[in-house]
């Protein structure tokens, strides 16, 4: 007799502890084989194809897509030992029980221990081969009192494209819980007559939950406000120089560098004579970390949201080395495509919001780091060089650091550092 192994959501690392199922990548009664991804997944930080660790066939896939699942929950359950057998023909047995099986499960390359999680806020339903008869109607709609039992992100957003108010609805699921058959029986429903004088209709915002990605950022954001006492400094640089420089040297064969590419240089150089701005607090040790590599983070706008890709020892990187990652870690960050390691340990961050044809801004540090330079666009203005009034490429540099780690000697010579490269590359040079 074939064993039934379950396979439950891995702990996908960096203290990850829910995901959400974008799309099954195997059907009931598929036959896979050992580490093939049967699912794709959206943790707060990456989009994550899972493989699963047993061969056989699968029996039984739990969660829809759009449902959201905690570390620890059943993703799916595989008869191991026999690919022809038909789903359901074995018990199911606990994960890893046969040690010595030779389809026992194995270690998976990225994920970390196997830690059984309770589950959060939400409860896990089995999605099998069966197809369930649609729920009736609800007998007599009532009012919710306190959460709405709603599990499935697809169910309120059909209840909120339609106008459905689902504290109106009883559900047909276990303890109340409303199915997408309720929503759909209201839509179904014929439209009550219509009634004399006027009736009163209440407005509803748009509610959109805090979750995943756009969930991790506020939470972020919010935790670097509460414990960060942050100060910010800025000084418009006379940028024309720089684009001078750039323009000569990809005017030869070779690599195109970017602008970006050229201030994160400039960053790792007066992150090197400032090394108290590439540094983190240990709160519970009460103490100031200097950090000996610089990891840079910079942000990139994408159709899931602001990410913050990080360059790993961009202090090594020549220019055309740091345009290149920059390049590769943007396509990957607009594909969905970045793994969770590839968002996490920065130690400063670079944001050019010039992107967005903006001056300035106060940038909110990148908890847990200790500063982010902010870059503005870059723009023909009116500037005196050199004694005279000319037309001059101009730039805002806007400086956020944690004044816990230093203070505004340390922060101005930074930022003045940086303004004076920009106006004259050969100030970095010098310092090489």
């Amino acid at each position: 007799m074939p064993q039934v192994m379950e396979f439950k959501l891995p702990d996908l690392g960096e203290g990850l502890t829910e995901a959400e199922i974008v799309r099954w990548l195997v059907a009931v009664g598929d036959v896979v084989a050992i580490d093939q991804p049967v699912v794709e997944v959206e943790t707060a930080k990456a989009m994550v194809e899972v493989p699963c660790p047993y061969g056989g066939v699968v029996t039984a896939r739990f969660g829809e897509e759009g449902e959201e699942l905690p570390v620890g929950a059943p993703l799916i359950t595989v008869a191991v030992g026999a690919e022809s057998a038909p789903a359901g023909a074995a018990e199911p047995v606990e994960a890893g029980a046969e040690k010595g099986s030779a389809d026992a499960p194995r270690p998976l390359i990225g994920y970390g221990s196997d830690h059984s999680r309770p589950a959060r806020r939400r409860r896990v339903r089995p999605v099998t081969a069966a197809v369930s008869a649609p729920a009736p109607a609800p007998a007599a709609p009532v009012v919710a009192a306190g959460p709405v039992p709603v599990i499935s992100p697809l169910v309120r957003k059909l209840a909120r494209d339609n106008g459905v108010d689902l504290r109106s609805l009883r559900g047909s699921g276990p303890e109340g819980l409303i199915l997408r058959a309720d929503v759909e029986a209201v839509l179904r429903a014929p439209a009550p007559a219509p009634v004399a004088g006027p009736v009163p209709v209440a407005a509803q915002g748009e509610r959109i939950p805090l979750k995943g990605l756009r969930g991790a950022v506020a939470e972020k954001l919010s935790r670097s406000r509460r414990e960060i006492p942050e100060a910010t400094c800025w000084v418009d640089a006379d940028a024309t120089e720089l684009m001078a420089a750039r323009a000569a040297m990809n005017a030869v064969d070779g690599p195109k560098i970017s602008v970006l590419a050229l201030l994160a240089r400039i960053c790792t150089a007066a992150l090197a004579k400032y090394p108290e701005l590439n540094s983190t607090v240990d709160l519970a040790a009460n103490e100031i970390v200097r950090l000996p590599s610089v990891h840079l983070g910079f942000a990139a706008q994408t159709e899931r949201g602001l990410m913050v890709p990080v360059v790993r020892d961009a202090h090594t990187r020549s220019p055309e080395s740091l345009a290149a990652e920059f390049a590769r870690l943007t396509e990957l960050a607009r594909a969905g495509k970045l793994a969770p390691s590839d968002l996490t340990g920065g130690t400063f961050t670079l944001n050019n919001y010039g992107v967005f044809g903006v001056d300035g801004s106060t940038p909110i540090i990148n908890h847990p780091e200790a500063a982010m330079l902010g870059v503005g666009r870059i723009i023909p203005k009116p500037w005196v060089h050199r004694g005279e009034l000319a037309v001059r490429q101009v730039v805002q540099l806007s400086l956020t650091f944690d004044h816990r780690v230093c203070d505004g000697g340390a922060a101005g010579g930074f930022l003045r550092y940086v303004a004076d490269c920009v106006e004259n590359p050969a100030v970095l040079l010098r310092s090489l």
